[in-house]
């Protein structure tokens, strides 16, 4: 019952679209999520946390739904659609910037993991989400709509200028050359903060794997979660950290069992001197933060035992040269590149983000 309902939503639309999202992994459901994308010919796009999920190079990828903060034209294709599926998304004030999705409710079929929702509240389960997407395949008509108006609107995106010869490093620069080293057997670790934003704009490499922490945007997350990623990954590919000072500072021990186990992952440590995600939310004298030596602390750590190199730049002459030794020289040894940046050096989503959840932190509470 529920597929035939969603068939004759879907069917019944002119322009519908296809989301995914972070519970698709736990689910089990990314392959039948491809084998309906690839059936239903709909445009593409997943929801922040899930990136990574789902290939870039899918001929009607169109990238990430992330309200006023999407990737360019996406949310534009989402939220005119007449009919959509979202499978494994969730609707936090995370994922939704403060609750602002714009996109058809009413139109809008809802798969959890264990069950199905309509746009008139009818809830069908329990039910597989694999299960449903896989029947759904079968009953779907290719309708290819959605992603035609999207590539009529469609401009490719610009380079970040060049910088000047001795010119401070920016972040836009930094994130540049991280594109150019992504490999297919690598994995990419985006900590809470302005990461975020900048990491959703990496176009990854075919099995390039992903990962972001958006449920409770635990700041310090990242850290212990490459520790864990690299020991668990059975890719002989290195995995590359994207992490703030502030960040850093949470649980810097985890890099000292990095260098026991031998691991060999590149951390770019952004060091702009404070919070600057909560700085775009909140500022105070609070989102500052003591200086650390950083490359001496991973150095003391080190200790002289074990592979271990570090780097501080400030230019992008010196991050193109520290990218180079670490991808070629130190192939195999834990690499830690220390990205000196200005504290107000943020993206335009992040700025776009703070603002949001600033609006909405500051409404004044409901009475009871």
């Amino acid at each position: 019952m529920a597929v035939e309902k969603a068939a004759e939503l879907l069917n019944g639309a002119v322009k519908p679209v296809l989301v995914g999202g972070k519970k698709l992994r736990v689910a089990k459901a990314q392959a039948a999520f491809m084998e309906l994308a690839n059936t239903c010919d709909y445009a593409v796009a997943v929801t922040p946390s899930a990136k990574g999920m789902f290939p870039e190079n899918h001929p009607h990828f169109i990238g990430t739904y992330w309200g006023v903060i999407s990737t360019a034209f996406c949310s534009e294709t989402v939220e005119i659609a007449d009919g959509s599926i979202f499978a494994g998304a969730i609707f936090d004030e995370l994922e939704t910037v403060g609750f602002s999705l714009s996109y058809k409710k009413n139109k809008a079929i809802i798969v959890e993991t264990d069950h199905v929702v309509f746009p008139n509240g009818l809830r069908f389960g329990p039910i597989l989400m694999k299960d449903f997407l896989w029947a759904l395949t079968k009953r779907v008509k290719p309708n290819s709509t959605s992603y035609e108006n999207y590539r009529r609107i469609y401009i490719p995106e610009s380079s970040p200028a060049t910088s000047e010869p001795g010119e401070g490093l920016r972040v836009n620069v930094l994130f540049k050359h991280i594109q150019k080293m992504l490999t297919d057997d690598m994995a990419v670790i985006s900590e809470a903060g302005d990461s975020w934003f900048h990491g959703q704009k990496l176009k990854l490499p075919q099995s390039c794997g992903y990962e972001m922490q958006m449920v409770y945007a635990s700041i310090g997350w990242s850290l212990g979660a490459t520790l864990g990623y690299a020991q668990a990954s059975s890719s002989n590919g290195r995995v590359v950290l994207c992490i703030g000072d502030g960040s850093f500072q949470m649980a810097p021990q985890d890099l000292s069992t990095m260098l026991r186990l031998g691991q060999r992952n590149i951390i770019f440590l952004i060091n702009n001197g404070g919070y600057t995600i909560e700085v775009e939310i909140h500022d105070g004298p609070y989102n500052i933060i003591k200086n650390w030596d950083y490359c001496a602390l991973v150095d003391a750590m080190h200790n002289h035992n074990g592979n271990c190199w570090t780097r501080k730049v400030q230019t992008e002459e010196q991050l193109v040269k520290a990218i180079e030794i670490a991808t070629r020289d130190h192939n195999d040894c834990l690499c830690f590149i220390e990205a000196i940046v200005h504290r107000d050096d943020t993206s335009k989503e992040l700025l776009e983000f703070g603002n949001k959840l600033a609006e909405m932190n500051s409404r004044p509470p409901k009475s009871l």
